[in-house]
C-alpha cells in the first residue's frame, strides 16, 4: 500500500535545469556526496523525520551524473528516510558498480543486515550531530556500531558544526576507524581563517585519520554564488595541505535550503577555485574517492 507524503510548504526543490559547467571534471571523477528523496510512495519517509522533502530519485540522480560529467556517486543517507536505507539500496542495486554508499543503522542492526550492505557496495556509516536534523546519540550507543562496522573496513562519516567538534573531542578522536567530516564539519566563514574553530578543525585532521569533504559552499556562504568567495579560502587551505584525504560532492538534492537552491553546473564550476591545479582536482576528484570506496 502506498502512501502520499506531502512535502514541507516553506520545502525549496532541487534545480531541475542545472547549468552545463564549463570545468570539465577529469575522467572517472567521483561525485562523493548525493542522496536520492524517495519516492515517497515507494521508499516512504521516517515518522521521526524533521523534514519531509520533495522526491528526487535514482533515475534523476543519475541522469545529473551523466549531465555533469562525473563517472560514479556516493550516496549518503539522508536523515529524512532515518535508518530505512531501503533508497539508497535501490541505488546502489541499480548502479552497475558506478555508486557506493554511506548508511545510517541502529544500534541492533545484525551482521547479516551489514554483510547484504557491503555487499551491494555500503562503506561506512554516518553519524549525524546537527541538533536541527536528528537528535544525537550517547556515544556508547555510536561505539557499539562502529565495533559491528570493524570488520567490514568501514569509516564513520560525521556531520557537526564547530561547537560539536570542540564538545565531542574526545569521543572523535578516540573512534579507532577512518572519520569522513562532512562539509568541512561547517566552519563560520565570516571568521578569518586562524579562527580558533578552524584552527581546531585542522588539528583534528592533521592528528588523526580523517578526511574531509570540501563539499557544500552554498551552505557556508554569506556572500553567495557563483563564486562563493568567502568559502574559497577554507576549502583551498583543506584542499593543499591535505590533498590526499579530500573529497567533494554536490550534496544533490540539496536538502533543507531555505533561501535558494544551487545551480550544480556552478558547483562544479566551483572546483577548480578550491583545487588549482590538475593534479589537486585529480586527486579530490578520482583518485581519493576511488581509493576510499572502490579499492
Amino acid at each position: 500500500m502506498s502512501t502520499k507524503f506531502v512535502k514541507d510548504a516553506d520545502w525549496l526543490d532541487w534545480d531541475a535545469n542545472p547549468t552545463k559547467p564549463s570545468f570539465k571534471v577529469p575522467a572517472g571523477a567521483v561525485d562523493a556526496h548525493c542522496h536520492v528523496f524517495g519516492p515517497g510512495d515507494v521508499f516512504p519517509f521516517a515518522p521521526e523525520r524533521k523534514y519531509t522533502p520533495c522526491d528526487a530519485s535514482r533515475e534523476q540522480l543519475f541522469a545529473l551524473r551523466d549531465f555533469l560529467g562525473f563517472e560514479k556517486n556516493v550516496v549518503v543517507q539522508a536523515t529524512c528516510h532515518g535508518a530505512d536505507n531501503s533508497a539508497l539500496l535501490d541505488v546502489l542495486e541499480h548502479a552497475n558498480d558506478k555508486a557506493r554508499g554511506v548508511v545510517t543503522v541502529k544500534s541492533d542492526v545484525t551482521h547479516a543486515e551489514l554483510e547484504r550492505m557491503h555487499a551491494l557496495g555500503v562503506r561506512g556509516v554516518r553519524f549525524n550531530y546537527v541538533k536541527r536534523l536528528v537528535d544525537p546519540k550517547p556515544d556508547d550507543y555510536f561505539r557499539g556500531i562502529i565495533e559491528k562496522i570493524k570488520p567490514f573496513g568501514w569509516h564513520v562519516v560525521l556531520y557537526f558544526e564547530p561547537a560539536d567538534l570542540i564538545e565531542k573531542w574526545q569521543f572523535f578522536t578516540s573512534l579507532g576507524v577512518p572519520i569522513v567530516v562532512d562539509h568541512m564539519g561547517r566552519p563560520d566563514v565570516t571568521k578569518p581563517l586562524d579562527d580558533a574553530g578552524f584552527q581546531l578543525f585542522q588539528k583534528f585532521m592533521r592528528e588523526n585519520d580523517v578526511w574531509a569533504k570540501v563539499s557544500c559552499p552554498d551552505r557556508l556562504t554569506v556572500s553567495g554564488s557563483p563564486l562563493y568567495a568567502d568559502v574559497v579560502p577554507f576549502a583551498k587551505a583543506i584542499v593543499e595541505e591535505f590533498s590526499d584525504r579530500v573529497l567533494w560532492g554536490t550534496d544533490w538534492p540539496h536538502p533543507n535550503m531555505k533561501k535558494e537552491v544551487p545551480d550544480d553546473g556552478i558547483l562544479v564550476d566551483y572546483v577548480p577555485s578550491i583545487a588549482t591545479s590538475a593534479a589537486l582536482q585529480e586527486k579530490l576528484l578520482v583518485t581519493n574517492p576511488n581509493n576510499l570506496y572502490w579499492s
